[in-house]
């Protein structure tokens, strides 16, 4: 296994560095510091092809043009912050309005648009990529400053993990995530219409017209969004069901997991065979198909994004796993994406 660094380009002064990490099998996992953003992850198909398994870019200039959130690191908070404003201890912290009238994605300067220190560290059963950011005080509205580590797992399992780590000199909130866009049929070349989803999942959020969760949870039985068994992505792009086209024809919902750390997200395109097995400590999984994307390239449902987090709009449902982070407390998360064949 090694891992490599080269100058992917600058922005404002800053060196924008490329990393690669390769482990024994061929798998490679490709990422920059800016934005955490991973740029390919490429692992074989049931007849050993290597190919590029995520949406992503050759050039920062067109990672500086997307809007799409392409492999990114997504903070302070993933989701949208309805009327980008929450309460904390009495005192109303207004938010970067960059969604209409809501908050969106950490706001206009998310985690995604900011240059993070980076190191590697390799030994002879893994290899890292370790980002750090230091988020001032008051950045896009949020109060505390907040200290971020964000770390890129790779081993000879074909396993990337992803763990997170977080401490704030006041209380705040956060709730990372990433936002890969999944295609295993390797290199885009088909969109993911017949990729079988399976999640162990119950319920879902329904969604209001501004796609904020209403604060219901929905139980999935006789809908599109029963995946416990396995069902095709195209199931929901196809459907009628009143939810399915409030999100442009296809998904972009919360399901609750109801298993962590047990194969709870499997992912498989059965043409070229493989199989992606997602595990995390998260309560909750964005499925989204890429039902609005004009990128380039990069068109609708051309993608998949699995995105672990706590629930969308959390500060504005008490009854949402919290997400808040007090004064020293560190905030811990980590998921892990292992890729086979079938």
């Amino acid at each position: 296994m090694n891992v490599s660094e080269r100058i992917f380009g600058k922005i404002n002064g800053q060196t924008v560095k490329a990393f690669l990490l390769k482990n024994d099998n061929g798998m490679e996992v490709g990422c920059i510091n800016y934005g955490c953003t991973i740029t390919k992850i490429v692992v074989p198909d049931k007849h050993g092809r290597l190919e590029n398994v995520v949406i992503g870019y050759e050039t920062l200039e067109k990672y500086l043009d997307q809007t799409a959130f392409f492999g990114c690191v997504i903070g302070r908070v993933a989701g949208r912050i309805g009327n980008a404003e929450f309460e904390l201890d009495g005192i109303v912290h207004r938010l970067a309005k960059n969604e209409g009238e809501h908050h969106l994605h950490g706001g206009k300067t998310g985690f995604d648009k900011v240059v993070w220190e980076a190191r590697t560290e390799e030994n002879a059963d893994e290899l890292k990529v370790i980002f750090t950011h230091e988020s001032p005080n008051q950045t896009e509205g949020y109060p505390g400053r907040v200290s971020i580590k964000v770390t890129y797992h790779v081993n000879n399992k074909n396993e990337l993990m992803i763990s997170y780590r977080a401490v704030t000199d006041q209380k705040t909130i956060v709730n990372l995530t990433n936002h890969s866009y999944f295609n295993l049929s390797g290199n885009g070349q088909r969109d993911v219409l017949q990729h079988k989803l399976t999640l162990k999942s119950d319920r879902f959020l329904p969604l209001n017209e501004s796609l904020l969760p209403t604060g219901e949870k929905l139980d999935v039985a006789n809908t599109p969004f029963d995946f416990r068994t396995g069902r095709r992505l195209q199931d929901g792009i196809a459907s009628h069901h009143p939810q399915n086209q409030l999100a442009g024809g296809g998904y972009d919902h919360p399901f609750i997991l109801s298993a962590n750390h047990q194969e709870e997200i499997r992912l498989v395109d059965e043409e070229s065979g493989r199989e992606l097995i997602v595990e995390t400590d998260e309560p909750c999984v964005v499925v989204y198909t890429a039902n609005t994307i004009e990128e380039d390239r990069w068109k609708k449902h051309r993608g998949v994004c699995l995105e672990t987090q706590h629930h969308p709009d959390a500060v504005h449902h008490a009854d949402f796993p919290s997400i808040l982070l007090e004064k020293d407390e560190e905030y811990r998360t980590a998921t892990t994406y292992r890729f086979a064949v079938t």
